[in-house]
């Protein structure tokens, strides 16, 4: 059995521009990276113009010395990302389901569909929101299980979004039999996420997001009507933050082995590219895997 031990990214580090050859529009790693004999082992480290990339596999005394291709169809990917506010986790969740044709699902956005279509469970959770209070972790799971055992997750893989965001909803998916392939946390500098989050503006007209540094308006008018929601202050996005850092630091406990830590500070082409490395070795590690059981 072969384990993807947790992967650190250098913040200072950035990727060299390599094309992937499923992919002209994002960089790609030196496939070469992914095929390892497991006979013996010793870190592998991959070194891009800038980037490192450093991937664990523990060894197996009973592995061959020799790879063998895997037969049949893949098992879809099952993979839960993390970040903290403005991380560019929307971003990244988009270009992942592009990518691999995932289901995205995020806790809040299917809270609120199951409200609105009165199932069992969305009667029980509206309960609760029309007193005022939080909605239990027990119909939570039990909404985001059901949704990961869909049929649609289970044949095109899943995205977990957000979710679990304490040790207990992490523990309670694991009695369910629900863990993912890969946790991916996106790890960003405090400055910047302040510096994301104070910078957002909203026209109310249109319902579009800004930025007045990093995607301004397109002339005076719209300038004119932009409005910053109420938390965009510093001091708040920095009480948020510390709640965030605590969820993820008690959710890591239960997903430490399978956790790669994505240097966010990037521009999101580069901060893909570093997903995309660590779900292409998850892939080829299944090969792997399967193709030692049929040997």
């Amino acid at each position: 059995m072969l384990i993807m031990g947790s992967t650190s990214f250098s913040p200072s580090l950035s990727l060299s521009p390599s094309l992937s050859p499923h992919s002209s529009k994002f960089p790609n790693p030196n496939p070469n990276l992914f095929l390892r004999s497991h006979s013996s082992f010793t870190p592998l480290t991959l070194r891009s113009n800038q980037t490192r990339y450093r991937f664990k596999k523990l060894p197996s005394s009973n592995a061959p010395n020799f790879l063998v291709a895997a037969s049949g169809k893949a098992e879809p990917l099952k993979v839960i990302i993390s970040g903290a506010p403005a991380s560019g986790k929307g971003t990244q969740c988009e270009l992942i389901t592009q990518k691999y044709g995932l289901v995205h699902i995020a806790a809040g956005d299917l809270l609120r569909a199951e409200v609105a279509a009165a199932s069992e469970n969305g009667k029980l959770a509206k309960e609760y929101m029309e007193k005022g209070e939080l909605v239990p972790n027990e119909i939570v799971v039990m909404m985001v299980k059901e949704r990961l055992l869909q049929p649609d997750s289970q044949q095109r893989g899943w995205l977990l979004d957000g979710y679990p965001r304490s040790s207990s909803q992490a523990a309670a998916l694991e009695d369910y039999g629900i863990r993912p392939d890969l946790f991916i946390l996106l790890d960003v500098s405090e400055d910047i996420l302040v510096e994301r989050v104070v910078g957002r503006r909203l026209d109310p007209l249109t319902g579009k997001i800004y930025h007045l540094k990093y995607s301004p308006p397109e002339n005076d008018e719209i300038a004119s009507r932009l409005t910053q929601r109420f938390d965009d202050t510093e001091e708040k996005v920095k009480l948020r933050l510390r709640t965030h850092h605590q969820n993820v630091d008690a959710v890591l406990s239960v997903y430490k082995d399978i956790t790669v830590k994505v240097n966010g500070n990037e521009a999101k082409e580069h901060v893909f590219a570093q997903i995309h490395a660590a779900l292409t070795h998850v892939g080829e590690q299944r090969k792997v895997n399967s193709g030692s059981l049929a040997a």
